[in-house]
């Protein structure tokens, strides 16, 4: 049996009409009976890499019983020259996050998949402790099982103050190797109890994954990346998806 949660990432491909354009990472997010694909902000679109995709797509399992089944999933990005998705904004300025509602009633019937939910998200910033265990889930560089069509998980711990703002703007960071394609990637932590109301995903989304984190002025030659993350709060998704 394949494990809840890697059921609740999804592979992410964006397209302009029909061309291929790059791979992220996603995850399913649920509130209110409606389901929601999650990702970062610079997947579905980004000025300063002129990423302007008109769609997206996302890999579905199709089949309980063989989790090698699956099915391709279209989601247009636009409607009427609107955007469908909604992007991340606080005080600080734009926020790496983006959602786009999901048509429940347009997926397979037979659709398998697990999605967080306001129930995954912590109560408190301040419960979480510099250096504590994390896991990111998602598909660098397209990277996964590709007969299963399942993610692969990357060891972190949390690299900063979680309940500071880093540099006052809505993330924190990681300690973890990553790579281009983990845009969008969920950030668990497992959950210290494991209560009915979590499901069989006994995980707090704590954050999304954005981006590696880097100083300008390193020295290509002598000093090596910094290894580090920024991931943003994931308590966004509470602004993102209400009404």
């Amino acid at each position: 049996m394949i494990e809840p949660l890697l059921l609740a990432a999804a592979r992410i491909s964006t397209f302009n009409d029909k061309v291929l354009l790059t791979n992220a990472s996603g995850f399913f997010f649920e509130r209110d009976e409606r389901l929601f694909l999650v990702t970062s902000r610079h997947v579905v679109f980004s000025k300063s890499i002129k990423h302007y995709p008109t769609r997206i797509e996302i890999e579905l399992h199709t089949n309980a019983s063989n989790i090698a089944e699956s099915t391709g999933f279209s989601i247009p990005l636009y409607r009427n020259s609107k955007s469908l998705w909604r992007q991340g904004l606080d005080t600080a300025g734009d926020i790496d996050v983006a959602v786009i509602e999901i048509n429940r009633k347009a997926l397979p019937t037979t659709a398998v998949y697990r999605a967080f939910s306001p129930r995954h998200l912590l109560s408190s910033l301040d419960h979480v402790e510099v250096g504590s265990s994390l896991l990111i889930v998602g598909f660098p560089l397209g990277f996964h099982d590709a007969l299963h069509h399942t993610p692969v998980v990357r060891h972190a711990i949390i690299a900063s103050s979680f309940g500071m703002r880093f540099q006052g703007e809505g993330f924190f960071l990681t300690d973890a190797r990553t790579h281009r394609g983990s845009s969008g990637a969920p950030v668990v932590m497992r959950a210290a109890q494991t209560t009915p109301d979590l499901g069989d995903l006994p995980w707090m989304l704590l954050g999304i994954h954005s981006s590696r984190f880097d100083v300008g002025n390193r020295d290509l030659v002598e000093d090596e990346a910094l290894g580090l993350n920024g991931a943003w709060y994931a308590d966004i998704l509470l602004k993102l998806t209400e009404g």
